[in-house]
């Protein structure tokens, strides 16, 4: 059975009173090799049948949308790449004049999955909810700073750069507090936090070391 917590929101209702909303608690992972075993036990299948199929599968994903494809598996969702500039490279300003970004300066920053509507009903009718005895917390109080920073840090691991908004939504802060915080990453050395450009085309980048 899983459990749900409540989480207030940052910004109050517009009558000024608090806003809980429900969160699922989340107790872990499921990896690829516990899903195979239950899938090899419950069917003919081996775990080597499963595990190769769905290499197979994830390949080809892989291959179509890097052909310029969305795809679309029935009962499951819809995949579809997301493209961002390089490290180091500047937005492009459309303004007359402006220097043009070619195809070396973009590079896919990220995949967009939408569940289909069967899955979200299948999991509907495996879930079964209760009420965890946690006290709900608002929604900046779920990590500490130091907690935020791996967080960020994480994200540009895998991504060429982070925006505010990216912060806002990795951190649950506020815009205004996640403006605060990040002009202080930028300001320790040791945070590995910087950025390049200015106003709203200021992105957060990792410090070269």
């Amino acid at each position: 059975m899983a459990e749900y917590n409540m989480q207030e929101l940052n910004l109050p209702g517009e009558d000024g009173k608090r806003i809980l909303y429900p969160r699922m608690k989340l107790y872990g992972q499921v990896d690829l090799e516990t899903i195979t075993e239950k899938i090899a036990y419950a069917s003919s299948f081996t775990r080597g049948d499963i595990i190769g199929l769905m290499q197979a599968v994830t390949d080809e994903i892989a291959y179509q949308m890097g052909q310029g494809y969305s795809v679309k598996i029935d009962n499951l969702g819809v995949f579809t790449p997301a493209l961002g500039l390089r490290q180091d490279r500047e937005r492009e300003t459309g303004e007359e004049g402006d220097t043009k970004r070619n195809a070396v300066s973009i590079c896919l920053k990220d995949i967009h999955f939408k569940a289909d509507k069967e899955l979200l009903y299948r999991t509907a009718r495996q879930c079964h909810l209760k009420r965890s005895a946690d006290k709900f917390q608002r929604s900046s109080q779920m990590f500490s700073p130091q907690e935020r920073l791996e967080r960020a840090k994480k994200y540009l691991e895998k991504n060429s750069f982070m925006t505010q908004a990216d912060y806002c939504r990795l951190t649950g802060l506020l815009k205004s507090a996640a403006s605060r915080e990040l002009r202080e990453w930028i300001a320790n050395p040791e945070s590995g936090i910087d950025y390049k450009g200015r106003g709203t085309h200021k992105i957060y980048i990792l410090r070269k070391q």
